[in-house]
């Protein structure tokens, strides 16, 4: 039985939280004031540096001890404010718990999932060992983790990354806490187990009363879930309302930008300029099939199974599918970073079924390519301008950073970043910055083909909107095909010509795009774009309705 929503389960007053640093105080939260009923969630919307995470943290005293905080934070009777570490304890796991972004992180590799479950229960609660196990098969069990019996005993690299989700879910919820802080916990996930995440956190409020505090930057998540919102800018909160109201009508002018930052499923009708006479695709893919060897006398794996598309010059061609479809395999293909096993696969007009890396080596120069987190792609002891000119010493024939800083620096203009970013380091740059910067080293070459994974999937919404309006830019400048590998269908409704859907390994449709996201044909193409949250919570409401109703979830 669901506890009464007039119970206050988190009450936050006046809180102000600053970082002492050697530059003096960062005042990263200024006079928050906000509370939590139980059976409620509340979402804390905002960009990164806002102090959405820094406010959720106060609530479980996990700042770190530079950290200076004032005011009050009250949770479960509890004032959370001034508590020692013993104090802390005490209340971790008990009256709240947290869900991380990164359940990999969260998990401890070299011990199995049952035992840091029962671990956490042993530590707070008096459970005996076999007790401690029983209760962990249960939250397994609970969360939707098949065979519990059986996986209690295994690690989590055996799990995928929506059931690592779960686990990190099981573990908070163990000591049944009256709160429990989500911060995005969905980030990384596919559509279709993002849905199952919520569904799961949404059981949690109304059959158990839980009171959820979720920490998010995606809106669609915040129609779907959320029954109360508070936005946040420079560590204030600029407006709360509740769900339905803001999305309605949002009152600050942040708000409103926030919201019409978020890319929508408009089922965009882009097309191709048909050049006068044939020309050759840049990528072509014909059956194709690429295999991971086998270990331990195993069979191998084969991760694309007879695949056909082709890339068009000029052309953007989205890629999308679950985690384990085989996309980010074929973009390595395509890249010759790893093997194809059979069909035909031509990049440039070069066989890459057997090909040598001498042989493909002198067409490197025409590929760029733009990963999901620039942060690891960049080298962090070399300034901007050094990371972008790597390329052009590799392949374009200067000599060092020094002769090709003017380019480099018409390159950093081009994606819309003063020049002088390119004497700082990537770390003294924000994450769409650097996406930016990852843009320029990957044209830098006036490449024919770019390749782009997941290039956006984790900056926040207005970020988002920036970084993929420039990319539309750069690529009706420069003219470059594009290979975009995302999950997210509102992005390649924005930027695609044409779409290939994956699902496992192989191609469940394929198409113009708004021929594939306005009319799908096949099951998995509609569970898809039915698992797309929409930023808008009374659509949002019905159309999960509709999908319960036809799949009797």
């Amino acid at each position: 039985m669901a506890a009464s929503t007039d119970q206050l389960a988190v009450e936050i007053d006046d809180l102000n939280v600053s970082f002492a640093t050697d530059g003096g105080d960062v005042h990263a939260v200024r006079g928050v004031t906000l509370d939590v009923r139980r059976a409620e969630v509340l979402a804390i919307v905002g960009e990164s540096g806002s102090g959405k995470t820094v406010t959720a943290r106060t609530i479980l005293g996990l700042l770190p001890e530079s950290a200076r905080t004032e005011g009050t934070v009250v949770l479960d009777g509890t004032d959370v404010v001034g508590l020692d570490k013993k104090g802390l304890r005490s209340i971790r796991g008990t009256k709240a718990a947290m869900i991380f972004q990164e359940p990999s992180t969260a998990l401890n590799p070299v011990f199995t999932v049952g035992w840091q479950l029962a671990e956490g229960l042993r530590a707070h609660g008096k459970y005996s060992k076999a007790e401690a196990r029983q209760k962990a098969i249960q939250m397994l069990g609970r969360v939707g983790i098949p065979e519990p019996e059986r996986r209690v005993d295994d690690y989590p690299h055996q799990f995928s990354g929506g059931q690592k989700q779960r686990v990190v879910i099981a573990m908070a919820l163990a000591l049944e806490p009256t709160v429990i802080v989500a911060d995005e916990p969905t980030t990384a996930l596919d559509v279709t187990v993002q849905a199952e995440i919520l569904e799961l956190l949404r059981r949690l409020r109304d059959e158990d009363g839980t009171a959820i505090v979720l920490i998010t930057h995606n809106m669609g998540v915040v129609a779907d879930l959320a029954d109360r919102v508070a936005v946040m800018y420079n560590g204030e909160i600029v407006e709360t309302a509740t769900a339905t109201d803001l999305f309605a009508a949002p009152q600050h002018e942040y708000t409103r930008k926030l919201l019409a930052a978020v890319p929508r499923l408009e089922i965009a009708d882009r097309q191709l300029a048909v050049p006068a006479t044939p020309v050759e695709p840049v990528v072509a893919a014909d059956e194709l099939v690429i295999e991971y060897a086998g270990r331990f006398g195993r069979s191998a794996f084969r991760a694309v199974d007879r695949v056909s598309f082709s890339i068009a010059p000029g052309e953007v061609l989205g890629l999308v599918g679950e985690s384990g479809s085989g996309k980010t395999t074929i973009g390595r293909a395509i890249a010759g970073l790893t093997p194809v096993a059979g069909g035909s696969l031509k990049v440039l007009g070069t066989e890459m079924l057997g090909v040598k890396e001498r042989e493909f080596r002198r067409r490197r120069h025409e590929l760029g390519f733009v990963f999901q987190d620039p942060a690891t792609s960049f080298n962090p002891l070399l300034t901007i301008a050094d990371n972008v000119a790597e390329p052009l010493i590799v392949h374009g024939g200067m000599r060092n950073p020094a002769e090709a800083r003017p380019k480099v620096d018409e390159l950093l203009e081009a994606v819309q970043l003063p020049k002088d970013f390119g004497d700082r380091f990537p770390h003294e740059l924000s994450g769409g910055q650097r996406q930016r910067a990852s843009l320029a080293r990957a044209i830098a070459l006036d490449p024919k083909l770019l390749i782009a994974d997941e290039p956006t999937s984790a900056l926040d919404v207005s970020v988002q909107a920036r970084v993929l309006e420039l990319f539309a830019e750069l690529q009706e400048r420069f003219g470059f095909a594009t290979l975009f590998i995302t999950h997210d269908l509102a992005v390649v409704d924005l930027l695609a010509h044409r779409v290939v859907v994956l699902h496992k390994g192989e191609v469940a449709e394929a198409g113009p795009t708004a021929q594939v996201l306005g009319q799908p044909t096949d099951p998995y193409t509609r569970r898809l774009i039915a698992s797309l949250p929409v930023p808008d919570p009374v659509e949002q409401a019905a159309r999960r309705a509709a999908w319960e109703a036809e799949t009797g979830a």
